[in-house]
């Protein structure tokens, strides 16, 4: 479990521009990022054991949020060669074995590109595919064009890696308009470092950053 270190000062300075302690009945929607067994599993090519550490927490805020009756979407990184969603030729170098493996395991369909089996998945739960890191900037569109659809206006998000889609995907969020909310605690670095850094520039800048917690108690009060 991450050692999580969230100096007051940063939760001061970052409430001048992000402090949500409230969810919007009928417009909040979960968001669990990438957790799939490519970064979860033990096997996983970036599989590690912070992100199986948050899956108490990320199946008990999915749970939490159905019963409170707002949406739970769950993304895939995803791999594809075919444009326009394949990344630029230059970003992966297929000759190095890692890389390789990572395509491999994220391409649809892989067992790496599934979600993790300790996951519980809601019949109703979304399942959005993305090709970039943000979800705001892939070119499939998944997730924003669900978020218009539903009426969404805030989002709460958990997954991994924090530091790579889960901040990219917030930073592009509160661009696009959207107040966001990182469970801090429901969410997975590959070390501490990382972790703590990540959610540190997401508080000062780009969103509210609380514990599940604290979460579970907001969810609760939309009923």
């Amino acid at each position: 479990m991450h050692r999580l270190r969230l100096p007051g000062w940063v939760v001061a300075r970052g409430a001048v521009l992000n402090d949500f302690p409230s969810l919007e009945a009928g417009r909040t929607a979960l968001v669990n990022i990438d957790l799939q067994n490519a970064f979860v599993a033990e096997d996983g090519v970036f599989g590690n054991a912070h992100a199986r550490d948050i899956v108490p927490a990320v199946n008990a805020l999915s749970r939490a949020m159905r019963a409170a009756g707002g949406p739970v979407i769950w993304t895939r990184q995803t791999y594809t060669d075919e444009p326009p969603r394949a990344p630029p030729e230059w970003q992966y170098d297929a000759r190095r074995p890692e890389v390789a493996r990572a395509m491999a395991e994220l391409a649809a369909g892989a067992a790496g590109h599934r979600l993790h089996p300790a996951l519980e998945i809601g019949p109703a739960d979304l399942i959005v595919d993305k090709y970039r890191y943000g979800a705001f900037s892939c070119p499939a569109g998944g997730l924003p064009e669900t978020l218009e659809r539903l009426g969404i206006a805030v989002l709460v998000l958990t997954g991994t890696l924090t530091n790579v889609c889960v901040e990219s995907t917030a930073r592009e969020a509160n661009m696009a308009g959207y107040k966001v909310i990182v469970a801090g605690d429901a969410t997975a670095a590959v070390t501490d470092a990382e972790q703590n850094a990540a959610l540190m520039n997401l508080r000062l800048n780009f969103a509210d950053v609380r514990r599940t917690k604290a979460l579970l108690r907001m969810i609760r009060a939309l009923r």
